[in-house]
């Protein structure tokens, strides 16, 4: 993964990065976002997709399934909570996931 380190971004490389994916949003200094679906069982689906990513990057979300809804949250435990360049990598990579 040439480019992406687990270095913490500074909250000017924060905002450049936000304005990158979207409708991703930091809540409780986590990258977040959610998905929606009209069955659960689409979302289960969604879910697991996003874990197969996750080994793949190895960067691992919380995430929250619901009736018809996923969140998917992102920090870098190894930057001491914070956000790194592997965040909004990998929020990318779900985005496609969730078309």
């Amino acid at each position: 993964m040439a480019g992406l380190s687990y270095d913490k971004l500074s909250a000017e490389e924060m905002s450049a990065e936000l304005a990158t994916v979207g409708e991703w949003s930091v809540v409780d200094g986590a990258l977040t976002k959610e998905f929606k679906f009209e069955k659960y069982k689409d979302g289960l689906v969604f879910g697991v997709a996003v874990g197969y990513a996750a080994d793949e990057l190895n960067h691992h979300p919380d995430l929250l399934i619901g009736y018809g809804v996923v969140r998917v949250s992102l920090v870098t435990h190894d930057a001491g909570g914070g956000l790194t360049a592997y965040d909004f990598e990998f929020a990318r990579r779900v985005d496609r996931l969730g078309r």
